[in-house]
């Protein structure tokens, strides 16, 4: 597995601190919990989709693309990171965002993400009803770009492709080196998923490396099944783009554990409240309230139902997002 095979740009910065959450760990009564701070890639307030925009805007750049398209949810990181990385090589960026919570506050609508949207000179070029095709509206915007003479780069929501899932793969990699250097077994990895990218490519990564370290996806939108089929497809087309067979994954690798959804996507929960006020109280760092919020939630709950072991170490990659906060100021 040689990821120098693949065009990258670097927008971010790596390698992100692995830290033990010592209170935390304590308030909880075990296991040892680790953070991934993926929060702190450095792009525009940072996140995890830092990562997977290194390979997807090379690859923009190597075809010669002049604008990058994207998707997401009104308080969408993705498309947040999108747009500063659009900006940093000199891209033009368009964007659509599906308005997924139809009694959502004047904050949730103009705040967080948004403005930072604006302020970073991005091009909201509709918002869209939920449940609306946003492939499909992409794939237009980029017809009528072509005819204009133009030349779009499409990137589906939260950059979860082959392409995108690449940024996963490396961090797989960079966590692995980390551990190493720290002396630090890892016996858990945990995280929220939602588009599939982060934990499709954490996944092909791990198990490239024979590391036999599982991978605990939280779902924050899709249901059980629903979530692991999408996830299990990411990671088939994955390791078909890197040329590694099949076999290097079994259909059991793939957990997402939909329990912490709650009424629906960025719809907030009692527990992700608490996951945030006490990571922010114990530890000084700050969740959001739409992924990682309810990934931490997740893994409050399985620490307190016993599923790890006292002497477990656990990671909790942190994806970021935490300037969504401010289009939940209500909740807090």
């Amino acid at each position: 597995m040689h990821l120098a095979l693949y065009p990258r740009i670097r927008l971010g910065h790596f390698p992100t601190p692995l830290e033990f959450l010592p209170r935390l760990s304590s308030h909880l009564g075990g296991p040892s919990i680790y953070i991934k701070r993926d929060d702190c890639t450095g792009l525009a307030t940072g996140g995890n989709k830092t990562r997977k925009l290194e390979f997807l805007v090379a690859d923009a750049l190597a075809q010669g693309a002049d604008t990058l398209i994207t998707q997401g949810a009104v308080q969408s990181n993705h498309v947040r990171q999108t747009v500063a990385a659009a900006g940093k090589v000199g891209l033009h960026c368009k964007a659509l965002l599906e308005e997924r919570i139809s009694d959502a506050t004047e904050e949730y609508a103009q705040s967080g993400n948004v403005l930072l949207d604006r302020i970073l000179g991005g091009d909201i070029a509709g918002r869209l009803p939920a449940g609306a095709n946003m492939q499909q509206a992409m794939e237009e915007l980029a017809r009528q770009l072509r005819a204009d003479g133009r030349k779009p780069y499409v990137i589906p929501g939260g950059g979860s492709n082959p392409i995108g899932a690449l940024g996963y793969v490396a961090c797989a990699q960079e966590l692995l080196n980390q551990s190493f250097e720290a002396g630090l077994r890892i016996d858990h990895i945990v995280h929220a998923t939602g588009s599939t990218g982060t934990q499709a490519g954490l996944v092909v990564g791990l198990r490239a490396a024979n590391s036999g370290i599982p991978v605990y996806g939280i779902s924050v939108r899709a249901a059980k099944q629903q979530q692991e089929e999408n996830v299990w497809k990411l990671v088939q087309f994955t390791l078909d783009y890197m040329g590694l067979p099949s076999s290097s994954v079994d259909r059991a690798d793939v957990v997402a554990d939909s329990d912490f959804v709650g009424p629906g996507y960025g719809r907030p929960t009692d527990s992700m409240l608490e996951a945030v006020e006490l990571l922010a109280r114990q530890e000084g760092i700050l969740l959001d309230p739409v992924y990682s919020g309810k990934g931490m939630a997740g893994l409050i709950a399985l620490i307190r139902q016993g599923y790890f072991k006292k002497d477990d170490n656990v990671v909790f990659i942190h994806t970021g997002g935490a300037v969504g906060l401010f289009g939940y100021r209500h909740l807090f």
